[in-house]
């Protein structure tokens, strides 16, 4: 790896002072300004006021404390306040490993909404998705009760192997579901799968944009390469982002010398960055595929935009996120943190990846991806909100458009085929993951004489014994009456699913998606043109003069 372009790689941490929250702390300090339209002033008075009138004695602290999400909730959607007992935990996901359930969530009203479910986490094989709103923990109601993310925290976590039971509610789901979920350790990999799809194209899941991911993603490059590999699927999909730097990187490996890959723009000139590939990338002439969703956000889209604006591979699937926010964490003095939104990302062409939002208004915003679905973006790509009065152009002359995230270059609906009030029941009831657990356990002897995917599936029971056998647990355990009409309709889904779900308990998560491609449209069209090769415009062999590279000599030029 070139250590000066992972030097250059991402900027310096953008160190901004946070004069409004010290304000409102140090209030001694704005005693001797001026009063007139300080609203710096006004606080502090408020909070002297606070504390030698009101009537009960109160500590300001933790008022300022329950405050200060307020303030930055009417900013914009992704600037948030971390509160010193959560900020270990809450880098611990990009970091290395921690222990828990498996989940990310985030409390901007009374009621925990899960933001991201750890892959292979105990949340994730119980079925827990993300959006799911926490309601209850052990039969207690946790929401509409005050209860900060602190106390919430402590009563999800526990000794590893207890377990417990969450009441959840979720959007397609009338009724609260509950999950018993098992503590454990929960190691922080980047990289779910990473194996031959055909014997000479790599596929490899990315999750997220961790502290060693262009690592782990380098590695299982050169891995795939090693066995054969001369072409490559990149799948980014529900990959909600992370750190640049490792997006940066990966960009990198696919790009010839010069070719923009991220810039930023924010309101205080510093902020303006600019970078680029060096030409030191080890698969610069590789085919490429990137796989992407509603759930691609941030570095994920970052990477997608240099690939598709570059004309250096296919981009698949629906549109991203549009989360272009540039966010810097300020830890403050007594430990907490404040991520401040300082710029905006665009792509080479100059697309912002952001989407439209209202400052102050999170549940528009919040909602946005399932508004999608409702007005039939997921399935049709013409109700795409595409903004054509913002036209741009890729490097190789083709014409892009704004609106938020990045629209792929083949589109490919969600696959709603099998999807049934029979199946959406049983995966909401989570008997889906638990069949497919008490199935491996019972046959744990038989089936871990595999040590291939295709060698477990081949000892699995025929198609039909597994879905009667399903049919049967689910009326049994969750009383779910069993309706042929729609059992029937949902046949190959949820005997795939059941397949997948076993191949991962018994074989890890890789195995999972192994089972999972084999039927999934969106790496069918990926395989399907990689074969024939992407139509794309060559990329220009230069970019624009302005544009700041990562050189060899450490430094950046205009």
């Amino acid at each position: 790896m070139n250590q000066k372009l992972k030097s250059t790689a991402v900027w310096a941490p953008l160190v901004i002072a946070v004069t409004f929250i010290t304000g409102m702390i140090a209030g001694n300090y704005f005693s001797h300004r001026q009063a007139g339209g300080s609203v710096e002033r006004k606080i502090s008075d408020i909070i002297t006021l606070i504390q030698s009138d009101y009537v009960d004695a109160v500590d300001t602290d933790s008022l300022l404390e329950k405050t200060i999400p307020d303030l930055l909730s009417k900013l914009d959607p992704h600037t948030v306040y971390i509160p010193a007992s959560e900020l270990t935990s809450t880098n611990e996901v990009l970091e290395g490993s921690f222990g828990g359930i498996g989940v990310v969530f985030n409390m901007m009203t009374d009621t925990a909404t899960v933001v991201e479910v750890v892959s292979g986490g105990p949340a994730e094989k119980v079925g827990m998705l993300a959006g799911d709103r926490i309601l209850t923990v052990n039969d207690t109601l946790v929401a509409g009760v005050k209860y900060n993310m602190d106390k919430l925290r402590s009563r999800l976590k526990g000794p590893k192997g207890t377990v417990v039971r969450l009441g959840v509610k979720r959007a397609s789901a009338p009724n609260m579901l509950t999950f018993d979920v098992t503590r454990g350790d929960i190691p922080v990999t980047s990289i779910d799968a990473a194996y031959l799809i055909t014997p000479t194209t790599g596929y490899v899941r990315i999750n997220k944009f961790g502290r060693n991911t262009y690592m782990e993603f380098l590695n299982s490059m050169i891995d795939l390469r090693s066995k054969g590999a001369e072409s490559y699927i990149l799948d980014l999909r529900d990959n909600t982002g992370g750190f640049l730097e490792p997006a940066v990187l990966m960009a990198n490996e696919f790009l010839s010398a010069g070719r923009p890959i991220v810039s930023t723009r924010g309101r205080i000139p510093s902020m303006d960055q600019q970078m680029g590939s060096d030409g030191t990338g080890a698969f610069q002439d590789a085919a490429l595929a990137v796989i992407i969703n509603e759930g691609s956000a941030s570095a994920s889209e970052i990477f997608a935009g240099a690939i598709q604006d570059n004309d250096r591979g296919v981009l698949i699937g629906r549109r991203s996120f549009g989360k272009g926010l540039v966010q810097n964490q300020i830890e403050l003095p007594d430990s907490s943190a404040i991520r401040l939104t300082v710029a905006r990302y665009y792509t080479p062409s100059g697309r912002c990846i952001q989407k439209a939002y209202t400052p102050g208004s999170t549940q528009a915003y919040e909602m946005e991806v399932y508004d999608r679905f409702l007005h039939g973006e997921d399935f049709n790509a013409d109700s795409a909100k595409i903004d054509k009065t913002h036209e741009f152009t890729t490097l190789g002359g083709r014409t892009l458009y704004g609106g938020g995230g990045i629209m792929p270059d083949v589109y490919v609906g969600r696959d709603t085929t099998g999807v049934t009030s029979y199946y959406v029941n049983a995966f909401n009831a989570g008997m889906l993951h638990n069949f497919a657990f008490n199935f491996a356990d019972n046959n744990r002897t038989m089936l871990e004489q595999a040590k291939t995917t295709g060698e477990l599936l081949a000892m699995l029971p025929p198609d039909d014994t597994l879905l009667t056998s399903f049919v049967g647990y689910a009326q049994q355990k969750a009383g779910i009456a069993p309706r042929w009409y729609y059992i029937n309709i949902s046949r190959q889904l949820i005997v795939n699913q059941l397949k997948s779900l076993i191949a991962s308990d018994i074989l890890g998560q890789a195995a999972l998606f192994e089972v999972n491609n084999m039927t999934d449209p969106s790496v069918a069209r990926a395989i399907d043109e990689l074969k024939t090769g992407p139509q794309l415009t060559p990329a220009a062999e230069t970019a624009d003069d302005g544009t700041t590279y990562i050189n060899d000599d450490n430094s950046a030029t205009d």
